[in-house]
């Protein structure tokens, strides 16, 4: 059930809703009476009522005008005289988090819990640092205990209705979102996030209407991606006047043969009713298909949108977004109809490939990929009985979630950390990777350092990039031992995930399994195969044939 959902819908006295109301009690109960009362104190010396209301609307205003530096700034000028205001220190931790500076905003929500448990705000501050930073159980006990207090709590509701997007209750995050939009309409953040799940559900027309008014009330602070989403928008309204997207057609289940030169994929199909056959890897690290400037060409394809420039790996770390469509996207005797693509230029001449196959293509379908057998399987979901499902008790199966951006991301744990962390399950990299700030933030020392590598990105090119051994990555219920990973910079992808990524799950550990995706259900199966034989050791990596944020 939608976690928005039964909040709203609970009955009063629900027998959950009474198991956990204890937990806001014990926290009243953790809290130092003497704490509060010299908190009181201190605030009493304070500085005169009209001069740190004063102040405060200078802090408020900086923060809805997107001058977010000088926000942080003046509410902490004014914590420096009163470190006992309350409402300095939320607005404080509100800043920070747009400033995406989590670990900072979650502190300085828990330090108002420490004297006043009953602040909502604060819990729904806390809920939304720690959805940001991936825990997303912890998240959910904020947000609930947020809505106990305040059932209007709008920063909770869209918290709640963002955890229903990433899960893939879709139709639910939508309705949490227009309710947190109706009770904040000014909020910037509530409205994009709405159109983002306006657009996943196809609503083409409400996505585009939602990105106009964001733009219409968002600070005009960051003209990059004010152009994004302009040239989105023009995306957008041409997919509304298309009358369906991703349109199957042809036989129910297909089964493809596949290539695995660099442990990514390599899949043959045929674009726009052509008889050649065209190369396409098969990429679950990216949300929509993306095909080359050069087979773009060859199909004389021209593009129907285009602007701003998207932030990824390699290179420069940007290039131009151009959109694109095609008529027919054929694997075997599957047919997909009216399928949206981006285009762009590829890099790197070794195993040119002409496009990515993204999830939007495959997400229809109950999808294998059998490393071992090298074959590749698609069964239409329509109609499938997922309630009867029964798994082979010799098949390893974890729930997935999709980033904003269009990622699939699941939870894995590494070797000396403690927290669970977030990956993107990436088919279209060559090898894992784990982020270059988690390598920073935790203690890697005794892993081993095993030389340096290319990358190739959808940036372009990234030379002398480290590359790490870890020592065990565990993946739901399936670990392997001395995972090789390459260290990236993934910041310009977690700029657009909603959620931090901290590294991404490659080839080179899924290529031992036959791997399933099922996205009716919201779960990877993984089932061990017999060695695989790759075509080429040591390729030049691709830790994202087509990420694009």
């Amino acid at each position: 059930m939608s976690a928005l959902k039964y909040w709203t819908n609970r009955p009063r006295g629900d027998s959950r809703t009474e198991k956990f109301a204890p937990k806001i009690w014990h926290r009243l109960a953790a809290c130092s009476l003497a704490a509060l009362t010299v908190c009181a104190a201190v605030s009493s010396l304070g500085e005169p009522t009209a001069a740190r209301d004063k102040a405060r609307s200078r802090a408020e205003r900086a923060l809805r005008e997107g001058e977010f530096e000088t926000a942080e700034k003046l509410f902490r000028e004014i914590l420096s005289r009163d470190g006992a205001n309350i409402d300095a220190r939320l607005g404080l931790s509100y800043t920070l988090l747009k400033q995406r500076n989590i670990r900072d905003a979650y502190d300085h929500a828990a330090r108002v819990l420490s004297v006043e448990p009953l602040s909502a705000r604060a819990h729904s501050l806390l809920g939304s640092a720690l959805l940001a930073g991936g825990d997303f159980r912890l998240s959910v006990e904020e947000f609930r205990t947020a809505l106990t207090l305040r059932e209007n709590d709008a920063l909770a509701i869209a918290g709640l209705a963002m955890i229903d997007f990433y899960e893939g209750r879709v139709s639910s995050s939508l309705s949490g979102l227009r309710r947190a939009v109706l009770l904040d309409s000014q909020e910037p953040d509530f409205i994009f996030n709405l159109a983002q799940a306006a657009a996943r559900t196809e609503r083409y027309k409400e996505a585009a209407d939602a990105y106009e008014r964001f733009l219409n009330i968002a600070p005009r602070t960051d003209a990059d991606r004010r152009d994004r989403i302009r040239g989105l928008i023009d995306f957008l309204r041409y997919l509304g006047h298309q009358t369906a997207l991703y349109v199957v057609g042809g036989q129910n289940r297909t089964v493809v043969p596949f290539e695995l030169p660099d442990n990514r994929p390599i899949i043959q199909v045929r674009l726009n009713g052509q008889k050649e056959p065209f190369r396409f890897v098969l990429d679950t690290g990216s949300g929509i298909s993306v095909i080359s400037d050069a087979t773009a060409d060859r199909l004389s394809m021209k593009p129907v949108a285009r602007g701003g420039l998207a932030r990824a790996v390699g290179g420069g770390g940007k290039f131009e977004i151009v959109y694109g469509f095609l008529d027919s996207f054929e694997i075997g005797d599957v047919k997909i109809s009216n399928v949206p693509v981006y285009l762009r230029k590829f890099f790197g001449t070794e195993n040119p490939v002409d496009g990515y196959i993204g999830l939007a293509v495959i997400n229809k379908f109950l999808t294998t990929v059998d490393y071992g057998l090298k074959s590749f399987e698609l069964i239409r979901e329509k109609g499938r009985d997922t309630d009867s499902v029964v798994v082979d008790p010799n098949v390893l199966e974890f729930p997935m979630r999709i980033t904003s951006s269009g990622f699939l991301s699941s939870e894995v744990t590494l070797d000396g950390i403690s927290r669970p962390l977030n990956f993107i399950v990436d088919t279209g990299a060559s090898i894992s990777v784990l982020s270059a700030s988690l390598l920073k933030t935790e203690n890697f020392s005794t892993v081993a350092r095993t030389g340096r590598m290319r990358v190739f990105g959808a940036a372009g090119v990234a030379d002398d990039v480290e590359t790490l051994l870890l020592p065990r990555l565990t993946v739901g219920p399936s670990e392997r031992a001395a995972v090789r990973a390459v260290v990236l910079d993934l910041e310009p992808l977690n700029e657009t995930t909603g959620f931090i990524q901290n590294g991404i799950i490659g080839g080179n550990f899924l290529r031992h399994y036959r791997v399933t995706f099922d996205f009716v259900r919201g779960v990877v199966q993984l089932a061990p195969e017999h060695p695989v034989k790759v075509d080429k050791e040591e390729p030049p990596v691709r830790p994202s044939g087509a990420a694009i944020s």
